[in-house]
């Protein structure tokens, strides 16, 4: 099997989707989504140890936008009989699947996505032809007698394989789009399954690999501890939904696994790490910077850390971005947010010959401005791989800092932030910013001033809303907190809240917002429309929760739109399942109810004659879109060929999106490397129909901006 664990990748070429042979199979299952468990199973990481494997990038190759080979490459034939057989074993396992969700017992829904995993697994490879190696058939095989082997012991009631220390495969439901989704843990065999002993936990990223199947990432979780695995600790091997960089859908698996595995076992809070190499590297730098307080250390290598200086030394390839793009490449370009890592020890690795030594370079500069110096392990004349002194090293530092574990509540807070997104650290919050996309900056500090005065200070820029959350224990029932809040930047006059008592309990908790005329006031800012926590754009954070696709079912009033919302909602729903690996939901517009409304993000398909619940709130939304006209402030566009994408807070449920004819913004061109792998739409566009979609846009882009903090135009 070829596989790459470069960022650049090896070439592979299409696959051609197949309908789904078991759809009989999938509408039963589709009865336990119901229960919280799953209509069709999503989830893969084939998670790859990166010793020994050679570094390839294909350059110039993959920069030409009229030649962009399909990822995943298509499978090798499978022969009839060798087809035959897995599908009578995938049947034997579906009927086992079937007896146990009929099951009363309430503690086989826990475990049943644990047996899901491998029957969406071998399903998904023979339905979308995703073998992509003929020795792969009996790794098949083998993963439907261990999802049988599991089914029977649930099934008589001795379930073993979640209580045996070593490597284990497991899983769970996805909120996003309801599909089971695969990890792997290695275990200690010093660990307590009686849970009575917090126990530290390790994340590790994968590297990049184009046949990242299911089959391949669960077969590999299944033989391969990985390079890492350090005495006392679980080693978590998320999947990240395929070859993403564990951005977007691939940044929720990471955290929903980690999630699962907390409630599945007695994790230690206070020492759980991100680590990763290559691509995986790339993940630990973000989720280092963009999540800075959860972690007791971080250990990134090799990898990217931003997205245009790395494609300039990596594709060789020289950006030339809209101007939203470039804004955008705040959300994941980790040299902007180096500033928070203030919070996180971190350890870089890098080889020395490796021209992915330039992600730990980038992020060292960034780090000097803010007064931190990275410690950087090169491994002498190492290429893109581990050294044995270089790994002792690095393991040396973990264990160490994991013998003091996480701060919970520093006296000191530097954070960062471009987009309420990623608004917390530790216990200050930003709630509301004066402008998106350009930094928000919080140094706050903790002063005894006498055994019962204590001194906050913020010193706050771009930070329009803020609280601060300490929880029991921080304080002394007696003690009387002074708030005091001041410009980071520039003059101005400082605001001072005093009297402040903390709860019996030694908690406390305060919120305060900056008013126009009367500068920071206590409290929360009154109710209105603006961008919040998760309800901030661009287009792709819809997809990073809950979200339905909603067909119309009515006649455009434009053929040409009607025909190119057709063609876009169809790659939506091939795509997702081909780069996020999983099955998006999609209903009509006449069946949604008020119930999916409170629940999910509405992905609306159509224009306002095709689609009912388009029809319904289009005069609330800030773009008019009538059958003639597209009005967009005091610019119109021609309706018959044009049409809008947009996010925006859904006027009948203002906690959850309405997205128009979008899916997630990044497309083809993208996958060949996952440092392109960012949003390439920011909260609306208007495109030109006249123009066909291709692997980078979807038609031609004649406008687009983002929407103001009161989500209007502006």
């Amino acid at each position: 099997m070829a596989v790459s664990v470069c960022d650049g990748g090896l070439s592979a070429s299409d696959c051609e989707v197949r309908p789904c042979a078991t759809e009989g199979f999938r509408k039963l299952l589709a009865g336990i989504a119901g229960r919280g468990l799953l209509a069709c199973v999503a989830a893969m990481s084939f998670v790859l140890s990166v010793a020994g494997h050679s570094v390839f990038a294909d350059g110039p190759a993959d920069n030409n936008t009229q030649t962009v080979r399909r990822i995943p490459k298509p499978g090798v034939d499978v022969p009839a009989e060798r087809e035959a057989s897995l599908r009578a074993q995938l049947a034997t396992l579906q009927n086992k699947l079937l007896q146990l969700q009929q099951s009363k017992d309430g503690t086989i829904d826990g475990l049943l996505p644990d047996i899901m995993v491998f029957e969406r697994a071998v399903r998904v490879a023979l339905d979308y032809q995703e073998f992509f190696d003929i020795k792969e058939l009996d790794r098949g095989g083998a993963l439907l007698a261990e999802g049988i082997s599991r089914a029977d012991q649930l099934l008589a009631g001795n379930p073993v394989w979640h209580t045996k220390p070593g490597l284990v495969v497991r899983g769970y439901i996805s909120r996003i789009d309801q599909t089971v989704q695969p990890y792997g843990l290695v275990v200690p065999r010093s660990y307590a399954f009686n849970h009575s002993t917090p126990t530290r936990c390790d994340l590790w990223f994968h590297g990049r690999g184009e046949t990242l199947s299911e089959v391949n990432f669960i077969w590999d979780r299944m033989k391969n501890a990985g390079q890492f695995t350090p005495r006392h600790t679980i080693v978590l091997h998320p999947y990240g939904r395929y070859s993403n960089a564990f951005k977007f859908a691939g940044e929720v698996d990471v955290l929903e696994a980690l999630e699962d595995v907390q409630q599945r076992y007695c994790i230690d809070e206070d020492r759980i790490s991100v680590r990763g190499f290559s691509m995986g590297g790339a993940a630990c730098w973000q989720f280092a910077t963009h999540y800075s307080d959860r972690w007791f250390a971080a250990n990134p290598g090799a990898g990217f850390s931003e997205t245009p200086r790395f494609l300039n030394v990596f594709q060789n390839e020289t950006l030339q971005p809209k101007p939203w793009e470039r804004t955008l490449w705040n959300l994941y370009d980790c040299d902007k947010w180096a500033l928070n890592l203030s919070q996180c020890p971190t350890i870089a690795y890098s080889g020395e010959e490796d021209r992915q030594k330039q992600a730990a370079d980038v992020m060292e500069e960034a780090l000097a401005e803010d007064n931190i110096r990275l410690r950087h392990v090169i491994g002498k004349g190492m290429g893109h791989r581990y050294d044995d002194v270089s790994k002792q090293i690095v393991d040396d530092s973990l264990q160490q800092l994991a013998v003091s574990g996480r701060k919970r509540m520093p006296k000191v807070i530097r954070f960062e932030t471009y987009t309420l997104k990623y608004n917390r650290m530790h216990w200050v919050t930003v709630d509301a910013m004066g402008e998106h996309w350009k930094p928000a900056t919080v140094i706050a500090q903790i002063d005894r001033l006498s055994p019962v005065v204590v001194q906050v200070s913020i010193y706050a820029d771009n930070a329009k809303g803020i609280s601060l959350h300490f929880p029991a224990g921080s304080f002394a029932p007696q003690d009387v907190l002074s708030v005091e809040i001041l410009p980071l930047k520039g003059a101005g006059s400082g605001y001072e809240f005093t009297e402040q008592k903390p709860f019996s309990d030694g908690s406390f908790n305060a919120a305060y917002h900056e008013d126009t005329v009367d500068g920071w006031i206590e409290g929360n800012a009154p109710a209105a429309m603006v961008k919040r926590h998760n309800l901030q754009g661009p287009i792709d954070d819809a997809f990073m929760d809950s979200f339905v696709f909603v067909r119309p079912t009515g006649t455009a009033a434009n053929p040409i739109v009607g025909k190119w919302v057709d063609a876009e909602l169809n790659r939506a729903i091939e795509h997702w399942r081909r780069h996020f690996r999983g099955d998006a939901r999609v209903v009509n517009d006449t069946d949604v109810t008020d119930e999916l409304v409170q629940q999910v993000n509405l992905i609306l398909w159509g224009d306002p004659s095709s689609n009912r619940v388009m029809a319904k709130m289009t005069d609330q939304l800030p773009i008019r879109w009538t059958n003639s006209t597209i009005t967009v402030g005091e610019r119109d566009y021609a309706a018959d060929t044009h049409a809008p994408i947009l996010i925006y807070p859904n006027p009948m449920n203002p906690d959850r999106y309405v997205v128009l004819n979008s899916s997630f913004t990044f497309r083809e061109y993208a996958y060949l490397n996952n440092a392109r792998q960012v949003p390439m739409l920011p909260d609306w566009a208007i495109v030109n129909l006249k123009i066909p979609p291709g692997p980078v846009w979807p038609g031609e882009v004649v406008a687009a901006d983002f929407f103001n903090e009161s989500w209007q135009l502006k």
